[in-house]
């Protein structure tokens, strides 16, 4: 049984999902805010959870801010931007040890769900703006990461496979924004923009954990206010067919070659054919034991990796290999045939079972895991689908002419190199 006990309550201004398990002695809280992704606002967005988790009104300095969450026992908390689909989420997460374990009469509970509702609706203001020394600081806290990206050539091959890919749409905008917009960010400005992500973006909160000796609801009632809540945001994504796939060979300073690949699926997270992509991509090369790991890393000893992973609601298929850079045009050639074997049907009834087992097993590791679970519940919300039972009953009901159908409907759009200089 993978099924998890939740309970969803529309409150005002926000969902709250409660998730009962006794799997955590720790209490797990998560906020979720969502939004279109848009290359305008995508660096505030991004710059945000950094400038959060750094004060607030009561807590207005780092020190004052960590020290809080260690006197709660210890607790953490944590935010982040990701993307998902062309849909932009801000998160925010906490762990607070469960009362019901400690040998205290301290009001534990209430004071951490205080403590998380002031991280997200009173962070520290200085005339109409954040503090502009944490902006600062912030500031070169997302460059750096940004360039660390560049930094690691697999993550600048991925992430410049999906600009050429996706030129003209809004899929292309990095999840972490763009140095260049930083001069136009001041105190004021993201403030503002905080006020619209906090006031106007659907929220859902999620608490996982054991609950039932708890007042969860009525703290969450007591602490966290909002006037309205957006409706759950729509995953539909813009659909692009392939006219021409490209080819972009690019070079640095590197040993080893990345050579990526990005292919449309026209498959998506809602879709009926959407448990047999997973299949297809367990077979394909999610897995150690799929066709791109044997054929090209072990048979032919082409890559120092290949795999594959797909883009559930954007309806995306990514492969990614480092191979030796002479070796680009041979690798080309084993991998696509790896794909042509997919669409022909050239994998056993033992491979599929495979398969499934694997990706069911997955499922259930996530569900070991807190905000694992979150994540899948999150995404369920998107989907007209059924619970995860129901799920991986449908991926076990999964046959081999519906992988065979995905895998002809998959198109290659761009294939992506970044070899070393002054190699042919």
């Amino acid at each position: 049984m993978l099924q998890t006990q939740e309970t969803i309550i529309n409150r005002q201004g926000y969902r709250l999902h409660m998730i009962q398990s006794n799997k955590f002695k720790t209490l797990h809280f998560v906020a979720k805010f969502i939004s279109p992704l848009s290359r305008e606002h995508v660096t505030k967005r991004a710059l945000l959870p950094f400038v959060m988790q750094q004060a607030t009104k009561n807590y207005p300095t780092a020190n004052a801010f960590r020290q809080k969450l260690d006197d709660l026992y210890g607790s953490t908390f944590s935010m982040d931007g990701s993307k998902k689909g062309e849909m932009h989420i801000i998160t925010a997460r906490m762990s607070v040890v469960n009362p019901s374990y400690l040998s205290t009469d301290e009001p534990i509970l209430a004071e951490a769900v205080q403590f998380f509702n002031e991280a997200l609706f009173a962070p520290k203001v200085l005339d109409n703006g954040f503090d502009p020394k944490i902006i600062a600081r912030e500031k070169q806290s997302l460059g750096q990461k940004i360039e660390s990206i560049k930094d690691n050539k697999m993550q600048l091959a991925n992430m410049r496979l999906i600009e050429e890919m996706c030129e003209g749409e809004v899929y292309k905008t990095h999840v972490h924004g763009y140095p260049e917009d930083f001069d136009a960010i001041t105190s004021e400005s993201l403030y503002n923009y905080y006020e619209q992500v906090i006031k106007k973006e659907p929220l859902d909160i999620y608490v996982i954990g054991d609950l039932s000796e708890l007042n969860v609801e009525a703290l969450f009632d007591q602490y966290i206010e909002r006037a309205t809540n957006g409706p759950i945001a729509s995953m539909q994504a813009e659909e692009k067919t392939v006219t021409k796939p490209k080819e972009i060979i690019e070079e640095e300073s590197l040993q080893q070659g990345k050579l990526h690949f990005g292919f449309r699926t026209h498959t998506h997270y809602s879709d009926d054919d959407y448990p047999a992509l997973h299949v297809f991509n367990a077979i394909f090369g999610g897995f150690p034991s799929s066709k791109l790991f044997i054929n090209v890393r072990e048979k032919n000893s082409l890559a120092y990796y290949a795999a594959s992973r797909f883009e559930s609601h954007k309806g995306l298929l990514f492969v990614f290999s480092g191979i030796a850079p002479a070796d680009f045009k041979k690798a080309k050639k084993i991998i696509l045939e790896q794909l042509e074997a997919m669409r022909a049907g050239d994998f056993t009834d033992e491979q599929i079972a495979e398969a499934k087992l694997l990706i069911t097993n997955q499922y259930k590791e996530n569900l070991d895991e807190a905000y694992g679970m979150v994540e899948m519940l999150y995404n369920q919300q998107f989907s007209t689908k059924d619970s995860m039972d129901d799920f991986v009953a449908r991926i076990n009901a999964v046959t081999k002419s519906a992988i065979e159908r995905v895998a002809n409907r998959i198109e290659l759009d761009t294939t992506y190199f970044l070899t070393q200089k002054g190699v042919e």
